[in-house]
């Protein structure tokens, strides 16, 4: 396997398969990035795009003073969040009815209630429902594993604010899950 370093190397040389190598282990944080701030499936795609030609645009100014990873992540948050401004869209904006987990919730039976699936497929819907600046930061550390320094460089935000929004994050989370099974349990 190629280290980052070479990676860059041959990209910057004008290697299209090493830009495509790039693309493939990167592109599943790119789309984390994206699509936890920004909802339309189709702008999601088009910023996915976007992002990878700003990397491939900017990688020679690319130092190694972080991980590429990071450095990969920061322009993708930075783009959604400007994508974000340019549509209006307040980054604390969410919805606040829960109609949508309602009628999921609706749909669960007392024998789907063992089932793994179901409570997964629950925390999900949960983590989508939760404000933007939570899930950025809930996925930067326990989907994509990254440290707080790296999740501060990557929104800009202080270390207390990101451990203050994880922390708020993983309550609301538990709040809800507690709400669900307690339902469950009146089945």
């Amino acid at each position: 396997m190629i280290d980052d370093k070479a990676l860059v190397k041959k990209v910057l040389d004008g290697d299209v398969q090493a830009f495509r190598l790039l693309i493939n282990r990167h592109q599943r944080l790119v789309f984390h990035m994206i699509s936890r701030l920004v909802k339309n499936t189709g702008e999601q795609e088009e910023l996915c795009q976007d992002v990878f030609l700003k990397v491939h645009d900017k990688l020679g100014e690319f130092g190694f003073q972080s991980r590429l990873s990071t450095w990969i992540a920061t322009i993708a948050y930075r783009h959604a969040i400007n994508h974000m401004r340019k549509q209006r869209i307040l980054f604390t904006e969410y919805p606040d009815d829960d109609r949508e987990l309602a009628a999921f919730v609706e749909h669960v039976t007392p024998e789907s209630i063992a089932s793994e699936k179901d409570m997964d497929e629950y925390v999900l819907k949960l983590i989508e429902r939760l404000p933007p600046h939570y899930k950025t930061v809930l996925t930067l550390f326990h989907v994509e594993e990254m440290s707080y320094p790296e999740i501060c460089e990557i929104t800009g935000m202080p270390e207390g604010t990101v451990k203050n929004y994880l922390f708020r994050a993983r309550n609301l989370l538990k709040e809800k899950v507690k709400s669900y099974l307690s339902k469950e349990k009146a089945i």
